[in-house]
């Protein structure tokens, strides 16, 4: 029988992104102002609730801009807004 070969190896990879990083500076500073919560869902859904009401999206660009599941029904999320409506 013949054996089943294991995971790849992640060197390329590694390898690659610092070449990419190195190669390219990062972006300039934008001008968004951003908050990071981690909260239970309904807390999360809340608060993301919050944001669009105080920030409309039409004025603000009010998003959230990621997320992402963790142990224990915790949600951590990154909101992102426009700091004026100018």
């Amino acid at each position: 029988m013949k054996k089943v070969p294991g995971p790849p190896s992640f060197d390329g990879l590694k390898r690659r992104i610092a070449r990419h990083r190195a190669e390219n500076p990062p972006r300039k500073k934008d001008h968004f102002v951003r908050e990071t919560y981690c909260l239970g869902l309904m807390d999360a859904r809340a608060k993301a609730r919050e944001w669009f009401d105080e920030y409309p999206k039409a004025a603000y660009w009010t998003e959230v801009e990621s997320w992402r599941q963790l142990d224990g029904d915790q949600i951590e999320f990154t909101m992102r807004r426009l700091p004026s409506a100018d």
